[in-house]
């Protein structure tokens, strides 16, 4: 058993997941802190497309056999890339073009986040310590701890990440309030269906657009994979969203799932011509969940005084909006980048989280203003960084 003082990760997502995969393989030992009783108790969200940058991400870090394990269960969609329709008259309203986030042999990659989650955590659940919700850190002679929500503290750790999303508090902390998340105001439901539904789209990436709606427009994105789309017993997943306003929780609570959001959906979809209307009425209601559409500061990852014991990786420092689907993936470079200039230094080391925070401001930084300039476009969003609301 290694004496050597364990990395503490806070939260149980995608990136922290990765990193501890990377810790793992380099044997450097760390404890998770997910504020959750388990993976199984809130929806995984909906299906991740996996650029070029992301799938190298990932598969730097899994060892070969996790890898391929990764790759066979990521399903791979050819058709003609992404076509663009009316959704209420059914017209296409612009040539297909290739996807942007094609990537290996051209084709677009993607796979269920709860599949993704599963993987990653392979070999790692026992380092998991759930309900355990982390409401800040405390720096020591040596190491730092992490606080939790009914005030007692982890074991001395060598290191702390931060890898818990849009509320962190230890972004917070250390960046002394820089690390700030907007509330753009838009937002969106997520569900599926079985493939039987899907059977009028054919293979392909496809956006729906609906502007006929007074208050606001609403678009819905799909992917229909080949190898899949004739399996009665596979569903696949959509996602709608909605420009500020058009798409409301009930008593504004987004952590509701079921039928209250699908509901929602079906009266949203109600007037979409029949081609598409089956994905939304054959729904797994039971899976249809809202969310929140976020943004950090579209200027770019701020910069704050460095702490060596304490850093940031995925949504808690860079948040993004679903347009361009690059979210996931620049988080998954940060698991690669960190886990790799740790693994390099045997755990802790003098200059490790400068050095990653360095080179990930460059990339995220690029990627929010990305996504952000999209989702003006796709959402009709717009973030002043002085007076938009936070989260």
């Amino acid at each position: 058993m290694s004496t050597t003082k364990p990395v503490l990760i806070s939260g149980a997502g995608l990136a922290s997941l990765l990193l501890a995969q990377s810790l793992r393989l380099s044997k450097i030992p760390f404890k998770i802190f997910e504020r959750d009783a388990s993976f199984q108790f809130r929806a995984q969200g909906y299906r991740l497309r996996l650029s070029t940058e992301g799938l190298d991400a990932i598969e730097s870090v899994l060892d070969a056999e996790t890898f391929q394990t990764f790759w066979d269960t990521c399903g791979k969609t050819g058709g003609a890339g992404l076509a663009t329709y009316n959704a209420v008259t059914g017209e296409q309203i612009s040539q297909a073009t290739s996807e942007v986030l094609s990537s290996r042999d051209g084709k677009t990659v993607g796979i269920a986040r709860g599949d993704m989650r599963r993987i990653f955590a392979s070999g790692c659940e026992d380092h998991i310590q759930w309900s355990k919700q982390v409401k800040g850190y405390e720096l020591t002679d040596d190491g730092v701890k992490a606080v939790f929500a009914d005030g007692s503290k982890s074991v001395e750790g060598s290191v702390l990440v931060a890898g818990d999303g849009i509320y962190s508090k230890i972004a917070k902390q250390l960046s002394g309030g820089k690390l700030k998340v907007y509330d753009t105001g838009a937002r969106g439901i997520h569900g599926q269906a079985r493939t039987s539904a899907f059977k009028a789209l054919g293979e392909g990436v496809f956006m729906l657009r609906d502007h006929s709606r007074p208050d606001g427009s609403v678009f819905t994105i799909t992917n229909v994979r080949a190898g899949d789309m004739h399996n009665p017993d596979v569903e696949f997943g959509w996602t709608i969203g909605g420009q500020p306003g058009v798409i409301n929780a009930p008593n504004d609570d987004y952590t509701i799932v079921g039928n209250q959001a699908a509901n929602i959906a079906k009266e949203l979809t109600k007037n979409w011509h029949p081609r598409f209307k089956p994905l939304f009425e054959e729904m797994n209601e039971r899976e249809a969940a809202f969310w929140k559409i976020t943004c950090s500061t579209p200027s770019g990852v701020p910069e704050w005084t460095n702490e060596p014991r304490v850093t940031v990786i995925g949504d808690a420092v860079h948040s993004m909006t679903p347009a361009g689907g690059i979210g996931a993936n620049t988080a998954v470079r940060d698991s690669a980048l960190l886990g790799r200039l740790l693994g390099e230094a045997g755990g802790y080391g003098p200059g490790v989280t400068e050095a990653y925070e360095k080179e990930m401001r460059v990339y995220a930084s690029e990627a929010v203003h990305q996504s952000y300039s999209s989702a003006t476009g796709s959402f009709g969003v717009f973030i002043n960084e002085e007076t938009s609301p936070t989260v």
